[in-house]
Parts: C-alpha cells; structure tokens; sequence
C-alpha cells in the first residue's frame, strides 16, 4: 500500500493512495490515527484497516489541490548510514567499513517532494546522496536480525544532501555539522509499505541532476543490509515507529567526480528508485 502525508485544517493527517487522488484515512475511519507512523506502529493490523478505508473513501482529495509534507513529518529519529555501498567507499578512498559508520539528521533537515532544497551561503560543496530510507514500524529494543524484518513499516526514497567542506573540512571533521543544514533532507513523495516491497535488497536506484544520471545502482550492492541495520541500530537505541533510517548512497556523487560537481540554485535532483517512485527538489539559494 502506498501512503502520504498531507497539510490539512486540522494538522497534518496520512491518506491512502489511490488513481484518482488521496484518501483522508482517520476521515474514513475514526479508530485509525491521522498520522502514518502511528499507523505503522499498528502493524499488519493498521496497513490492512488503513487499505480498507482507502477502498472505501468515497471522494479522493486530487493530488494538484493538497499540500504534500514529508511521509513521516515528524520522527523522532533521523539515524543515517555512511559508506553502505562498497564502490561509493572505493571511490571516496575509504576503507570499507566492518561495522554500519552512523551519524544523524533532525527534523529541520526535512523537507517534502517539490520543496526547494535550500543551499547555505556558509557552503560552497553541497552534494546530492541518492538513498533508499527505511520507516521503522513497530519499535523495539535488541532486535534479532531474524526477526528485524517485522520491524519495517515501509520504504521511501531519500535525499542525503551534504556540506563536504563542513563535512570533511573541518577540524575533527564535522559529519552532523555538515548533514544537518535546514532542507538536507527531502523524502517521498510516498511511503510504501514493507508487504508491497518483496526485497528491498533488489532495487534500482538512481539519481537525476537535470535530467542527467548521475547515481544509477541497486540495492543488492549493500554492506549492510535492511536486517541487519535493524539489528544493529537497536543494540544501541530503542527503535521508535516512525524512526527514518537512511540506507547509504551508491556511487557517482559529486565530491567523487572530476572535476566535482556542486549543487547550485536552479538544478533539479531527482531521486528514483524501483517501485517507490520519483523524489523531485528543485534547488535554491538559502
């Protein structure tokens, strides 16, 4: 089932997504949460319930008339997995990693599908990450890599939009500093949910700058798969429903690139990956 989250008068509320537009889910029914991630924390309870009032809905909201926000507009946790594809490690010279390198976005960084990604005039290197993003469903501590998979609510394309000269540059050098510029973060437009996605370790993913592919890749090049992230993340926190774990970026980013090549206002990205759709940002002088 795919899902988005909308701007209504009275906040923001999830809707099943449908051919002929979105449908209000708590407005068709009372008992299911107007957010997505209290409806992922429900389980296969809450994406079969939510499936029914997306059938059932007699008047679909048309896409041109709503105000889409990110899937998940509010996680508590934006957790982020670095060098996760072996030939983006090989191509940024780095050591491939024996254990996930982790470090974080926050909500300011979260911005929706067609929302302009903001450049900060204290940056000269902002770079494009393509990344498969992976929604926690229901929450939990120490979970066994045999089981993480229950732990999914669904998936989305990402955005990793990066400083490199706040991130590598740096004294100590500042991977949070340079992850964490207001609008570093696009994600959608959807989120579809785990049971629609049978592997996501068997997914193309590319990115378009301007129409130009600049990242084309699959998920199947992962180090550390979707399980195994999940295992390991919840040795150290508790996952949380709604919790954002973005995955890793394939090769051909702009840093890597010679000469490089640098985010600037009036480009387009746009983030594709199979069967979860098409992120497009436009890009802006902040």
């Amino acid at each position: 089932m795919r899902f988005v989250t909308i701007a209504t008068d009275h906040g923001p509320r999830a809707c099943g997504v449908r051919p002929d537009g979105y449908v209000d889910l708590h407005a068709v029914d009372a008992r299911l949460p107007s957010s997505l991630k209290a409806i992922l924390a429900l389980g296969a309870d809450g994406i079969r319930r939510a499936s029914e009032a997306t059938a059932e809905g007699a008047a679909a909201i048309a896409p041109a008339s709503a105000k889409l926000l990110p899937p998940i507009p509010d996680p508590q946790k934006i957790v982020c997995i670095g060098l996760n594809y072996r030939d983006h490690a090989e191509e940024t010279n780095s050591p491939i990693p024996s254990e996930p390198i982790l470090f974080a976005k926050f909500p300011n960084t979260l911005i929706a599908h067609g929302e302009p990604i903001l450049l900060p005039a204290e940056s000269r290197q902002v770079d494009y990450e393509a990344e498969l993003v992976i929604v926690v469903g229901q929450g939990g501590r120490r979970i066994p890599k045999e089981r993480a998979m229950e732990h999914v609510g669904g998936y989305m394309p990402g955005h990793d939009v990066s400083a490199r000269d706040w991130q590598l540059n740096k004294p100590g050098k500042q991977w949070i500093a340079g992850k964490t510029f207001d609008a570093f973060a696009p994600t959608g437009p959807e989120l579809t949910s785990a049971d629609a996605v049978p592997d996501p370790q068997a997914l193309g993913i590319r990115l378009r700058l301007n129409g130009e592919t600049m990242q084309d890749s699959s998920t199947a090049q992962l180090i550390f798969p979707v399980a195994e992230l999940i295992a390991y993340l919840s040795r150290i926190m508790t996952l949380a429903p709604g919790d954002l774990i973005f995955t890793g970026t394939p090769p051909g980013v702009g840093m890597a690139r010679k000469p490089p090549v640098w985010l600037k206002p009036g480009d387009v990205v746009e983030v594709e990956i199979d069967g979860l759709g098409t992120l497009r940002n436009p890009v802006v002088a902040g």
